[in-house]
């Protein structure tokens, strides 16, 4: 290898920068490979200044930051880029363009950094001939192939500390605190920080839940002499009879935006029970700050193995963490199936086995 360059996409996680530190330090000092960052994921290839060197020096530092310091775009897909022609907005493809601005600077590999929408346009872009290695990044753990991806750690980290914070308040004033987690259409995050931050009902997009159910378990609880109750709520979470909550519809390039289901079971609740509720929407704070130290660890490996698999040659692969090992997969594996929760492992067991109620009873 003599040329390679690396991008993020899609929303930022904390461990993104460990990646690319890792990427640049192992091409550079492993391979003698020139390393090229390329700004604010796919849209660098089409804009002025959208690629810089990467060396020693640009990455020192950056182990521990949040963010990225390539930026990222979670609508930059540039099989779908909406412009402005005639004073209409329309929807065009422009991965040829992208194709080659991609062979105008001779990489080698390609190296994107990304959850799911990002990876599935690398794999179209493998598949029109680019040297693609793929780095699974999301806080929503929701890419298959791997046991978990970078990010993730850190989100769990933060959503737990907010229910330890929130179960003070609660106790203190008798009331049934809501929160409300990121994670689309995987419950993981609610799942593991609503067990580990003592949750007395979690709600994930897996199981369509009873609004009952939910105010049954915090009258229980009243009734055994416990005044209050913590709700962790995943985004994507659905009552049986309905639909999943939107703040925002979604159009060719924006998906939906999840949001609101947690103020709709604060207040089903608080009608239904008597007891005073609270809402709290955790938001972005899951997705900054400084990375804990498993993601780093795990980013730090990832960047590392991903410079090693374009080495070989194994392009349209991505890295994953399988039984303790980094390995490469083909993205079309990784891809194939979402990752969900599953309902009968030991985690789902353990936390019906706490008597953590999810709204199915």
């Amino acid at each position: 290898m003599k040329r390679i360059a690396v991008l993020t996409g899609g929303g930022d996680a904390p461990g993104l920068n460990a990646v690319i530190r890792a990427v640049v330090k192992t091409a550079i000092n492993v391979y003698g490979c020139e390393v090229l960052g390329i700004i604010d994921g796919y849209d660098g290839f089409l804009a002025t200044g959208g690629v810089v060197p990467l060396g020693l020096v640009e990455v020192r530092g950056i182990l521990p930051r949040g963010g990225t310091i390539l930026g990222a775009a979670n609508r930059g897909n540039p099989f779908a880029r909406k412009v402005i022609r005639d004073g209409q907005e329309v929807v065009i493809d422009v991965s040829d363009k992208v194709v080659e601005a991609i062979n105008d600077l001779h990489l080698d590999a390609l190296i994107v950094i990304g959850g799911d929408g990002t990876l599935h346009i690398s794999m179209e872009l493998f598949e029109k001939g680019v040297p693609v290695i793929g780095v699974p990044k999301t806080i929503d753990n929701d890419i298959g192939g791997t046991e978990v991806t970078f990010g993730f750690d850190t989100a769990l980290m933060i959503a737990t500390e907010a229910l330890d914070r929130l179960h003070t308040t609660a106790e203190a004033h008798h009331r049934v605190m809501v929160l409300e987690l990121m994670g689309r259409d995987a419950g993981f995050i609610a799942l593991h920080a609503g067990v580990a931050g003592g949750a007395d009902v979690i709600l994930i997009p897996e199981i369509p839940f009873k609004f009952e159910a939910v105010a049954k378990k915090v009258r229980n609880r009243r009734t055994r002499g416990s005044l209050f109750s913590i709700i962790a709520v995943s985004e994507g979470a659905r009552p049986l009879d309905g639909e999943q909550v939107y703040s925002r519809s979604g159009d060719a390039i924006y998906v939906p935006r999840l949001g609101g289901i947690g103020q709709k079971v604060c207040e089903y609740v608080e009608k239904e029970t008597g007891s005073e509720a609270r809402v709290t929407v955790l938001g972005h704070v899951q997705r900054g700050g400084s990375p804990t130290v498993f993601d780093r660890w795990l980013a730090t490996r990832y960047g590392a193995a991903a410079v090693r698999a374009a080495a070989e040659g194994k392009f349209g692969h991505m890295v994953a963490l399988r039984n303790g090992q980094v390995i490469d997969i083909p993205l079309q594996e990784a891809l194939a199936v979402p990752k969900r929760v599953n309902l009968n492992g030991d985690a789902m067991l353990t936390a019906r086995g706490l008597g953590i109620s999810f709204g199915d009873e």
